[in-house]
């Protein structure tokens, strides 16, 4: 519980702007509305559209069988009822924090009391296949609808990238009948998230499926004359492609705080308050890294659960309480029928231990938790969602 809920400055004319309408400040405003904020809530968003799930977008929004009106975090109607005001398809140019202000595109001057930046992260654009068609990235609804036009008549895909988004995009790929390979720049799928054994898991379920995972594989031109037709690796091997999904990472959307002067460090820098550098603005969600006590290091995640309690825990603050920002981290990938659930971050394991079977097609599935000097730190679950719970709590 927060020690104050009641905000300290009772103005009703008091102006909260939060910049980014994402999952992060979609779950501001509405919290701030819940812990008593008593003025003005401008949600200011660069899409047009209203906020909404990022996740299916790479999964059910990609394989068609899910619309926008679907994936809506929340109806706008409840904005309308909680007397938040949405400014969407609108890009923030300044932030003049001396003056407590912003500055909009259009020239428009808007000033607040409190700031909150949830502008979240943009895709690692690959200097390579500017211009052609069939080129893509997958971070928006944008993103999606234009891949969904461009698989209409498609037989070839190549995947640049083997994280979260790489792997789930390949696997609806290949269930539409396209002929998928992913190319991955690491010695394996998943590097950076998991364990050697998962990333196995994941190498062998695709590959039962027909996808073709290729690891240490480093691209160095996507070739076509007005539209794509195939890849190129350092190796000397070329890869036929009709359309070519690009999903390299992201990095953090700081633009914004670090032309006004907030403090950067691996993203937007907070503290445990989820309060920036400077004592007027608070930040949530993939633009911030946070100190973790658990961890013992600054980290930035990139995920929904860190959105959503972000903004949860700055809400509260912006509205006087003091709360501070102490989850696990967890995070889930679903992948053909396959629904990864990870808790905590094994980065620095030194040990593991296996419960049941790492062959896909066992229906009982596996646990691995992972140990550093005897301490469970993370674990791993596919098809043991009661037992992912369980090490939850555990961690």
């Amino acid at each position: 519980m927060s020690d104050a809920i009641a905000v300290k400055d009772s103005n009703s004319d008091a102006r909260c702007i939060i910049i980014g309408a994402s999952h992060a400040g979609s779950q501001l405003a509405v919290n701030l509305r819940k812990n008593g904020w008593p003025g003005e809530i401008v949600l200011v968003g660069a899409e047009a559209q209203l906020p909404y799930h990022r996740p299916p977008l790479s999964k059910t929004v990609m394989a068609g069988t899910k619309t926008l009106d679907n994936i809506l975090l929340r109806p706008e109607a409840m904005y309308t009822s909680n007397n938040i005001s949405l400014r969407l398809a609108t890009q923030v140019q300044q932030i003049v924090p001396t003056q407590k202000r912003i500055v909009l595109a259009t020239g428009e001057d808007i000033s607040y009391d409190k700031l909150a930046l949830c502008t979240g992260a943009r895709p690692i654009k690959l200097p390579l296949g500017d211009g052609l068609d069939g080129v893509c990235y997958l971070r928006s609804y944008e993103d999606v609808k234009t891949i969904q036009q461009q698989l209409a008549d498609k037989r070839r895909a190549v995947v640049i990238g083997a994280g979260y988004i790489g792997l789930e995009a390949a696997a609806v790929m290949s269930r539409l009948g396209l002929q998928v390979t992913v190319l991955e720049r690491a010695d394996r799928v998943l590097q950076r998230v998991t364990g050697g054994q998962v990333s196995q898991y994941f190498t062998d379920l695709h590959r039962s499926h027909g996808v073709e995972i290729v690891c240490d594989a480093e691209v160095i031109a996507i070739n076509g004359q007005h539209a794509v037709d195939s890849v190129s690796c350092a190796d000397g091997s070329r890869y036929p492609a009709d359309i070519v999904i690009v999903g390299i990472g992201v990095t953090p959307e700081t633009t914004l705080a670090q032309d006004a002067g907030l403090r950067i460090e691996n993203g937007l820098y907070i503290d445990e308050y989820c309060r920036t550098s400077d004592e007027h603005i608070y930040a949530a969600g993939d633009c911030t890294s946070y100190p973790d006590a658990r961890y013992q290091r600054r980290i930035r995640l990139e995920s929904v659960q860190n959105a959503n309690d972000q903004a949860r825990i700055a809400a509260i603050n912006i509205c006087g309480g003091r709360d501070r920002y102490q989850v696990i981290p967890w995070f889930w990938s679903d992948q053909f029928d396959i629904k990864l659930q990870s808790a905590g971050l094994s980065d620095g394991f030194d040990d593991t231990v296996l419960d049941g079977s790492l062959d896909p097609a066992d229906p009982e599935g596996f646990v691995i938790q992972y140990l550093r000097e005897g301490k469970l730190i993370a674990a791993d679950c596919v098809k043991r969602p009661k037992e992912f719970m369980a090490l939850k709590a555990r961690i």
